[in-house]
């Protein structure tokens, strides 16, 4: 099971990694397919006065000292083409912001590195939607045909994190995850299925809805989790009211593996 797993964003470096040596017994279980997340620069923040991130220079260093600590692989959102190559050099998957995922010279600037891409589902599309996207990865590594297997070949996984409905409201409709699954692996991002969006001047959310909503995402059958998580979400500095405190964590990621148990998922 893939586990996409750490801070929303880059805060100070102690922070940073002390999230991260609280994931690691996450990270040696042998069940998981461990990354650890977080973002360089917040580029799509509601305020402008929002903290962003480190940038990517600093941020960069930060993952490597990461990497080099704890011997995490590592995943991050990209924004803009030119951020692509040089995230390459320390990052071992490229995230594709959902706001994002249909613009082709991001694609393309992605699938050039030799990265694992995550690419993830506008919150203004429908699942059958996101073959195109993954169509622009695949045919700039070579590949014409788009199906599962070929997209778990080429490193290249979709996100579900819900559609807007009316305002301010997020739904996940579980028939996402099956019908993107024809396209390639799925990865399912509970802690953002959980934002209540643009709630003044900051997105707000509600992480109590976060272990149901990935125990629904594991029964539908999923290939892997994205989950934001802080050991105080609520000193967290992006995105904390739908955050997973990193002890409760390990709880959703147990009722997880029990449930694919019971219904026999590989």
């Amino acid at each position: 099971m893939i586990i996409l797993t750490g801070p929303c964003v880059l805060e100070d470096r102690d922070t940073v990694m002390k999230i991260a040596e609280k994931l690691q017994p996450l990270s040696e279980d042998k069940r998981v397919d461990f990354y650890f997340k977080a973002s360089f620069d917040k580029a799509n923040r509601t305020s402008l006065s929002s903290y962003r991130g480190p940038g990517l220079d600093e941020g960069l260093k930060l993952f490597q000292e990461v990497k080099e600590q704890f011997g995490y692989r590592l995943v991050t959102d990209i924004h803009e083409s030119y951020q692509a190559a040089p995230a390459a050099e320390v990052l071992d998957v490229l995230q594709i912001p959902a706001f994002l995922c249909r613009q082709t010279d991001l694609l393309v600037a992605a699938a050039k590195t030799n990265c694992k891409i995550n690419i993830k589902k506008g919150q203004f599309l429908a699942a059958d939607s996101m073959k195109h996207p993954v169509e622009k990865v695949l045919k700039t590594r070579g590949v014409d045909e788009v199906n599962y297997q070929t997209s778990k070949d080429n490193n290249v996984w979709l996100c579900e994190r819900g559609n807007t409905f009316g305002y301010g409201a997020l739904v996940v409709d579980m028939k996402n995850l099956i019908a993107m699954r024809k396209y390639a692996p799925v990865i399912f991002d509970a802690t953002h299925s959980a934002q209540v969006p643009s709630t003044g001047g900051t997105t707000g959310g509600n992480s109590a809805v976060v272990p149901s909503l990935a125990k629904a995402a594991a029964a539908v059958g999923v290939d892997g989790f994205f989950f934001e998580t802080h050991f105080d979400p609520n000193k967290a500095l992006s995105d904390g009211p739908n955050m997973v405190q990193v002890d409760e964590l390990y709880k959703v990621i147990d009722d997880i593996f029990a449930i694919k148990e019971v219904l026999g998922y590989n």
